[in-house]
C-alpha cells in the first residue's frame, strides 16, 4: 500500500510525464567506466531528443556508444553526468527503489540474445505471463494471450524455446517486453541473429506497436539496411549524437528543385531520398565524420586548429595553414 508520500510523488511523477512532448531528453550526457587502472569515456557529452510515440533507429559502429545509451534509458546503468530525462523525470536523481519502479513500470526491454528473454523450458503464453505473475497482476492468461496475438503468435502459444524458429522466439520476447504496458520499448539488436526476410517481418511487428498502441520504440541496430526502413534515424559516433538521416518524399524534392527542369509530365517519380545532417549541440558543437578530418590531413583525439569561412549562409572548414 502506498504511503501519502510516496502517492504525492507519484502523482507529481505523472504530471510531469503529461507536460512534457519528450518521451526522451538527453543533454551533455556523459557515461564513464572506471576501474583501478583505466577510464573509459564511452559516451561524451551525447544529446538527443525523442518525442513521445516516435520511432527511432540509433545506429553506429561497434564501441559508438548506442548500446550503452540503450543500458541507461533501460534503468539498467546510471548516467555519470549530464541530464537524462524519460517522460519528464531525470534519472540522475533516481534512488535504487526508483529504478526499481521504473523498471518494472516504464520501459520494456527486448535484447538481441533470446537467452536473456525467454524462459525455455515455458511455453510462449507461460514466457508472457511470466513478468506479469511476479506483479500479482490479474486476468495474465487473458493478456498474454492478447499480447502474442498482437505479434502474430497466436498460433503458437502452446510451443517451447526448442519448438520455434528465431524469429518466433523474437516475437515471443517482444510479447514480453509489452506485459508491463511500458510508454517506451528498448531493442537492443532484436534483429541481430535472424536472416533479412525475417528481420523485415520483426520491424513490421515494432512499426505496428508503434501505430496502434502509440508506444515509443527506440531500436539499436548496425543493421543500416534495417535502419532505411525507418522514418528517423540518429548516428553516434564516438560517444556523441554526430547525424541525423533525414528522408524526402517526392513532394519535398519538388519544392525544393524550384526552377529545376523536370522533364515532361509523364514521366516517372523519383524516389524517396535520404540525407544525412550533421547534429549540432545547444553550444554549438558538431562532431565532423572522421573520413572527412582525414581528406583534409586533420587529426583527431586532442585538441587541432582549423580555418573558418562563412560565405553565403555556409560554414567551410580549411586545414589550418
Amino acid at each position: 500500500m502506498l504511503t501519502k508520500k510516496k502517492k504525492k510523488k507519484l502523482e507529481h511523477e505523472q504530471e510531469l510525464m503529461a507536460e512534457s512532448e519528450y518521451a526522451i531528453e538527453c543533454e551533455n550526457l556523459v557515461k564513464i567506466y572506471k576501474t583501478d587502472q583505466i577510464e573509459v569515456v564511452a559516451l561524451q557529452g551525447l544529446d538527443l531528443q525523442v518525442k513521445k510515440g516516435e520511432l527511432v533507429a540509433i545506429v553506429g559502429t561497434s564501441g559508438s556508444g548506442k548500446s550503452t545509451l540503450l543500458n541507461m534509458l533501460g534503468g539498467l546503468d546510471k548516467p555519470s553526468a549530464g541530464s537524462l530525462t524519460v517522460n519528464g523525470r531525470n534519472l540522475l536523481k533516481f534512488t535504487e527503489e526508483d529504478y526499481m519502479v521504473y523498471k518494472r513500470n516504464t520501459v520494456g526491454f527486448v535484447w538481441q540474445n533470446n537467452a536473456r528473454n525467454l524462459v525455455p523450458y515455458l511455453t510462449a503464453v507461460q514466457n508472457v505471463e511470466l513478468p506479469m505473475l511476479l506483479q500479482g497482476q490479474k486476468q495474465r492468461r487473458e493478456r498474454a494471450l492478447e499480447l502474442l496475438e498482437a505479434v502474430g503468435l497466436s498460433n503458437r502459444i502452446n510451443s517451447r524455446l526448442d519448438q520455434m524458429s528465431g524469429g518466433e522466439q523474437q516475437r515471443v520476447a517482444i510479447a514480453i517486453s509489452l506485459a508491463n504496458n511500458p510508454a517506451i520499448l528498448l531493442a537492443d539488436e532484436p534483429t541481430g541473429s535472424v536472416d533479412t526476410k525475417t528481420s523485415d517481418q520483426l520491424l513490421g511487428v515494432f512499426k505496428d506497436i508503434n501505430r496502434t498502441r502509440g508506444v515509443t520504440v527506440v531500436i539499436v541496430t548496425h543493421d543500416l539496411r534495417l535502419a532505411k526502413q525507418i522514418d528517423r534515424v540518429v548516428a553516434i559516433r564516438d560517444g556523441r549524437t554526430s547525424s541525423e538521416i533525414i528522408k524526402k518524399s517526392h513532394a519535398e524534392i519538388m519544392n525544393e528543385s524550384k526552377g529545376w527542369d523536370t522533364g515532361d509530365a509523364g514521366e516517372a517519380a523519383p524516389e524517396e531520398v535520404s540525407e544525412e545532417l550533421v547534429v549540432l549541440d545547444r553550444t554549438g558543437r558538431l562532431q565532423i565524420p572522421k573520413d572527412y578530418l582525414e581528406a583534409l590531413e586533420i587529426k583527431g583525439g586532442s585538441k587541432v586548429k582549423a580555418d573558418l569561412d562563412l560565405e553565403n549562409e555556409r560554414i567551410y572548414i580549411h586545414k589550418a595553414q
